[in-house]
């Protein structure tokens, strides 16, 4: 697994968790991945950003792990 990948996969995993609070804190770009790996739109809605500028925004490093991720993220529960 990528340094990428862990990282995402950490932020992630402390937003579903900790909620909206936990990932209030996280940067712009964290932020903005981590709501399309929660599939929380809501959270890119009061960003201001749509699902398309949220994917340009995290890269395609990031993109390529949300899948993965949020599989990962379920198989937790």
């Amino acid at each position: 697994m990528s340094n990428g990948y862990v990282h995402l996969f950490r932020k992630a995993r402390e937003a579903k968790h900790g909620g909206e609070q936990a990932w209030a804190v996280q940067s712009t770009g964290e932020k903005v991945a981590v709501a399309l790996v929660l599939n929380r739109a809501d959270w890119l809605q009061a960003m201001g950003y749509t699902i398309a500028e949220a994917i340009e925004r995290s890269g395609m490093e990031w993109v390529g792990s949300i899948p993965r991720i949020a599989r990962q993220l379920d198989e937790e529960n």
